[in-house]
């Protein structure tokens, strides 16, 4: 789908959609507990239904009414599913499966699209090797047989903190305690921190240790318990709106409260981007990465350290942001774990391409409001955030499809 955006100036309110991290994470915990529990404020992206299509594999009951879901809880170690678990492009539902579904000892195969299968598994490759365990992975799929043991573990803190938060819902249900070491330096801690939350929100106990080295200590015989709780406002996709603000439209964004999300940092970001060329730390938010490099070529230009590991997301998000940006008039220097980016912008002599990524599709639309212009593949924003252009719209954006 191609989408045409017109030059103009948002005004409005908006509301933060749901969080799609905690979204994935209380509804996890849900399908694991002993009982019913319902999680409010749920927006329906691509990214969750795979979640709950893994739920579902896994046994548990899983009703949607509006923004609700009611889930009756499974026992993952008594789990068995002979068709291919669709995992689609999501990246979260993917690795925090995998340790669950190597709990009963039975065969699973997940599946994945897009670059999903390319993005890196080996921390859960070496893991299963290192107890027996299959893991086979190919050109689409995954499949896996535990039965998963408890024990220490020792996993890089410069990968995905997923690999982290995967084993976090699973280890608690094994007999014996466990202990997760994590070799610094540990990015995107935030992300473990609000895996933690989610836990304790269905009265699972893991914790930081003391110590120099990262480590957290997990209890085992535990139980999930049920629980009714409502997804809080999500930080990453507002603040594609919040970019909006920064480039001077008058645009409040509502709904959200204090929160664990990395991203939470996108105000103050964006307050020293309109200041003047600014120097900002990704480590910990790799997911603002997008829509900062579009506000900062709208504004004074700015360079992003900590942005390794934007080459393993749905596209390499640093070279495919600064190809798009360059059809706007703006130049980046890319090296190896920083981007520069340069000011300037001007209408585009041809589309914009999304790559298949809905953060690059929405940084891209949040440029385009300076400057007019047309950006194929946007339906990629059903990933995360699926009524975005109705949200623009809202804001008097002049958007229509091609």
């Amino acid at each position: 789908m191609d989408v045409q955006i017109k030059k103009g100036r948002a005004r409005g309110t908006v509301q933060a959609p749901p969080s799609k991290s905690m979204a994935h994470r209380l509804l996890l915990c849900a399908g694991l507990a002993d009982g019913v529990s319902t999680v409010r404020n749920v927006a329906f992206s691509e990214d969750i239904l795979a979640t709950i299509d893994v739920l579902r594999a896994l046994g548990a009951a899983v009703t949607l009414d509006g923004d609700t879901v009611t889930v009756t809880g499974a026992e993952p170690r008594r789990a068995r599913c002979e068709a291919v678990i669709p995992c689609r492009e999501s990246g979260s539902t993917l690795r925090f499966c995998i340790p669950l579904l190597l709990l009963s000892g039975e065969t699973f195969t997940v599946s994945g699209k897009g670059r999903l299968m390319q993005r890196p598994q080996g921390v859960y490759a070496e893991l299963c090797r290192s107890q027996g365990l299959l893991f086979r992975q190919a050109d689409d799929t995954i499949t896996l047989r535990g039965a998963l043991r408890a024990g220490s573990f020792v996993l890089p803190g410069d990968v995905s903190s997923q690999f982290v938060s995967g084993l976090l819902f699973a280890l608690p249900l094994l007999p014996e305690d466990s202990e997760l070491r994590i070799l610094p330096p540990v990015e995107s801690r935030s992300y473990i921190d609000m895996t933690l939350q989610a836990l304790g929100a269905f009265g699972v106990e893991a914790r930081w240790g003391p110590g120099e080295e990262p480590a957290l200590h997990i209890p085992g015989g535990q139980r999930y318990a049920p629980c009714d709780t409502v997804v809080e406002g999500d930080y990453s996709n507002a603040a594609f709106f919040g970019a909006l603000a920064a480039l001077g439209d008058d645009v409040t964004v509502a709904g959200l409260q204090p929160s664990l999300q990395g991203d939470r940092v996108y105000g103050a970001y964006f307050a020293q981007l309109r200041r003047g060329r600014a120097v900002l730390d990704v480590t910990d938010c790799p997911d603002l990465a997008p829509v900062l490099m579009a506000a900062a070529a709208g504004l004074h230009g700015a360079t992003l350290t900590g942005t390794r590991r934007l080459r393993i997301k749905e596209s390499d998000r640093g070279a495919v942001m600064a190809q798009e940006l360059k059809k706007l008039g703006a130049r980046c220097a890319q090296e190896e774990n920083s981007i520069e980016i340069f000011p300037g912008l001007h209408a585009p002599e041809v589309p914009l391409c999304g790559h298949n990524d809905h953060r690059i599709v929405m940084a891209c639309a949040v440029a385009l409001t300076r400057t007019g212009g047309v950006i194929s593949g946007a339906e990629a924003v059903t990933k995360s955030f699926p009524d975005f252009f109705d949200r623009l719209r809202d804001l008097g954006i002049e958007v229509t499809d091609r």
